[in-house]
């Protein structure tokens, strides 16, 4: 998620959120959908320390470290600099196979 939120900023997703028996679905950006993400872990993670015993054995600061973590981690993963190869005449889809040979 950390990864997504920095690699696709202005990219939407659609949210589910049920209304009783009503299913509302949407789109939000992402950024807006991960940073309510991120901030209901820390919160939560923040109040299991005043009561450990209440939060049901979820480890809220393991899902924010791995968060972190994508950001990090990220960079090592992405290919940067050198445009990617073209395609070859036989990788196109159907409607590529007769383009012309260039």
């Amino acid at each position: 998620m950390g990864a997504y939120f920095v690699l696709f900023p202005h990219s939407r997703v659609i949210v589910l959120v049920p209304l009783l028996f009503f299913p509302l679905f949407f789109e939000l950006p992402a950024v807006t959908y991960l940073a309510v993400w991120v901030l209901s872990q820390v919160f939560s993670g923040t109040l299991s320390l005043a009561e450990p015993g209440d939060v049901g054995d979820v480890a809220w600061w393991a899902h924010v470290g791995g968060f972190i973590g994508g950001i990090v981690l990220h960079f090592f993963f992405i290919r940067r600099g050198r445009a990617y190869r073209r395609l070859a005449r036989d990788e196109y889809d159907i409607e590529g196979a007769w383009r012309p040979y260039r």
